[in-house]
């Protein structure tokens, strides 16, 4: 199932983004749009998702961020199982329209493994260090 043929599950009174949103969003060949998910207080990046319109429609909606599961082919919104809930503080799109920041204020862990980051699991990669060049 693509996120284009699943069912809404639309609510009374809510419709589709609107236009202008949606205009501007650069999605994958499966209509989805990277989501990165932020601790709004702390600056701490906690996971990254997928979302496909309806997904954004239902964070910026309902206080809560939906996902679109790549794997299990349908919504789901963080927290309903695990009881770590992320509730939506704001959502910016950057200036090419191809990624979201979701700021949130997380409740638990955000990683599947149970860590509060996803980040933290897959260890320090080793990149070489960078220097700022001085000026004088």
């Amino acid at each position: 199932m693509t996120p284009a043929s699943a069912p809404t599950d639309t609510l009374p009174g809510e419709g589709p983004l609107p236009v202008e949103l949606t205009e501007r969003l650069k999605r994958d060949p499966q209509g989805l749009v990277c989501a990165v998910i932020q601790q709004h207080d702390t600056r701490e990046v906690l996971m990254v998702g997928w979302m496909d319109d309806e997904a954004l429609r239902r964070t910026l909606t309902q206080g809560r961020v939906t996902f679109w599961s790549r794997s299990r082919g349908e919504y789901w919104r963080k927290g309903d199982t695990s009881g770590h809930y992320q509730y939506v503080k704001a959502v910016h799109m950057d200036c090419d329209g191809d990624a979201l920041l979701v700021e949130v204020d997380q409740v638990g862990a955000a990683c599947h493994t149970g860590a509060r980051t996803c980040f933290l699991a897959g260890g320090d990669l080793g990149a070489t260090v960078g220097e700022r060049p001085a000026t004088s």
